[in-house]
């Protein structure tokens, strides 16, 4: 009720002040695990994808923004799950794993930082995305944020069609850097046209 609630808040003020527009949110599947995939422009990134999916998402966050009075709670409500400091540990990948598990939705931004070396706009990608989301048998759905976060400037979310990635998958030999290359070349190609890839 809160989560749907605040969307429909979010959503009208997005709408309002960035001219907010979500294209392609037909690839997101309707049902079973769905880990999107965008890239990290802002703080607000998490925001966006939530404004723009019609089912709830589901985040990684610090820990200690969960030992804050009343914001914790509203955080978890939200969907948001706690992260120990210095990096993500295996229990983090258990619950993340066990969240998709349970059919829902991750959202994670797969530079890790909105800062260091972009090529078109874009960070290198680490691979813990495409690792949760093969063990936890989610769909990948790649997701561009195209525009800034300025008032009146139009903002857009692109999500691309369930990326096909058995090739790179394949039980023993698994090549996670070739799987993640092709989702962040996928997101580039996004943010290029602008429009969803098949």
């Amino acid at each position: 009720m809160l989560y749907r609630f605040a969307r429909a808040l979010l959503l009208a003020v997005f709408r309002l002040l960035y001219r907010f527009e979500a294209r392609g949110v037909s690839n997101i599947p309707a049902s079973g695990p769905v880990v999107l995939c965008s890239n990290h422009k802002s703080l607000i990134d998490p925001i966006t994808l939530g404004i723009g999916s019609p089912r709830k998402i589901h985040y990684m966050a610090k820990e200690e923004l969960f030992r804050i009075p009343l914001f914790g709670s509203l955080i978890r409500a939200l969907g948001a799950f706690p992260v120990k400091r210095g990096g993500v540990s295996l229990d983090t990948i258990r619950t993340a794993i066990s969240v998709l598990k349970a059919d829902r939705v991750m959202g994670i931004f797969p530079e890790g930082s909105r800062k260091g070396e972009r090529i078109d706009g874009v960070g290198t990608g680490k691979r813990g995305a495409i690792t949760i989301a093969s063990r936890s048998g989610a769909a990948v759905v790649p997701v561009a944020i195209i525009g800034e976060y300025r008032m009146f400037r139009k903002l857009t979310m692109v999500c691309g069609a369930p990326l096909d990635l058995s090739a790179y998958l394949v039980k023993g030999s698994e090549d996670w850097e070739g799987a993640t290359a092709v989702l962040m070349s996928s997101i580039r190609e996004m943010l290029r046209t602008g429009q969803p890839t098949n």
